[in-house]
């Protein structure tokens, strides 16, 4: 198993267990071997522990500085559901970290436990820091739903905030999990400040739309997010009118969602 990062970034490595189940991992940057193969002994034992046999896609990607962690992705479909979860950690303990959070994660699917929050495992990425740059852009044809359904979806794939189109007002809509420490926004005002933290503290998600987000440039809103410490910026695109989602990434940078 070597640990070359061009290898590991450019081909994905498949493994199976002893088990054949459809596992495979992916690794990026400078993996050491013995993280694969922790990777793929408690991912399968997950898997097993919940009777499934579904293709299960895992990355791990390691830090490229020495003071950040290393990231674990799972992906993989339960009762025709699609299912992710992803951490951070140091070394080893983030594929540990991972597993463990796909077990209770497949375990929530299949009753009615709703998804814990806030959540000790997994800290908003919210912090003030120099402007960072927008290094990955994605375009959805989005999910035209009801919020419950749209939370839904959030929940399942492990997202804090997620980018739909309401059914009822065919609005582009945002419901996420807010932050006691300042992220939450007052989303059912008029006018939604980005920067007000909550009156009360709740672990119920929470809507806005794009009638009410503020109309901003890309370059404004990587602005505010950093500025202010925000985990992401909703915002109306002064030339199409539709919102984007603007989110800050594990390293520090950020991703720009769009509608299609």
């Amino acid at each position: 198993m070597k640990s070359s990062g061009l290898l590991h970034t450019s081909v994905p490595q498949y493994w199976r267990t002893a088990g054949d189940l459809d596992l495979a991992v992916t690794t990026s940057g400078d993996v050491p071997a013995m993280d694969v193969t922790r990777a793929v002994r408690a991912i399968g034992r997950v898997l097993r522990r919940h009777h499934l046999d579904a293709a299960t896609r895992v990355r791990v990607t390691a830090p490229t500085e020495a003071d950040q962690a290393t990231v674990v992705q799972a992906n993989i479909r339960c009762q025709g559901i699609a299912t992710r979860v992803q951490v951070t950690g140091p070394g080893g303990f983030a594929v540990t970290f991972a597993a463990e959070r796909l077990d209770r994660q497949l375990a929530r699917l299949t009753t009615t436990q709703p998804r814990d929050w806030p959540d000790p495992a997994r800290p908003p990425l919210a912090a003030v820091t120099e402007p960072r740059p927008i290094v990955r852009r994605k375009r959805y044809v989005l999910m035209k739903c009801s919020a419950n359904e749209a939370t839904a979806v959030m929940d399942a794939m492990d997202y804090d905030a997620y980018l739909f189109v309401d059914e009822e007002s065919g609005a582009d809509t945002v419901v996420y999990r807010g932050d006691p420490l300042g992220a939450r926004r007052a989303a059912h005002r008029t006018a939604v400040s980005l920067l007000a933290p909550p009156r009360a503290v709740t672990a119920l998600p929470h809507l806005v739309d794009s009638a009410s987000a503020p109309v901003l440039d890309d370059d404004k809103a990587a602005i505010m997010l950093c500025d202010n410490g925000l985990p992401f910026v909703f915002y109306t695109d002064p030339g199409s009118g539709r919102g984007r989602l603007l989110y800050r990434r594990y390293d520090g940078d950020l991703t720009l969602v769009t509608p299609r």
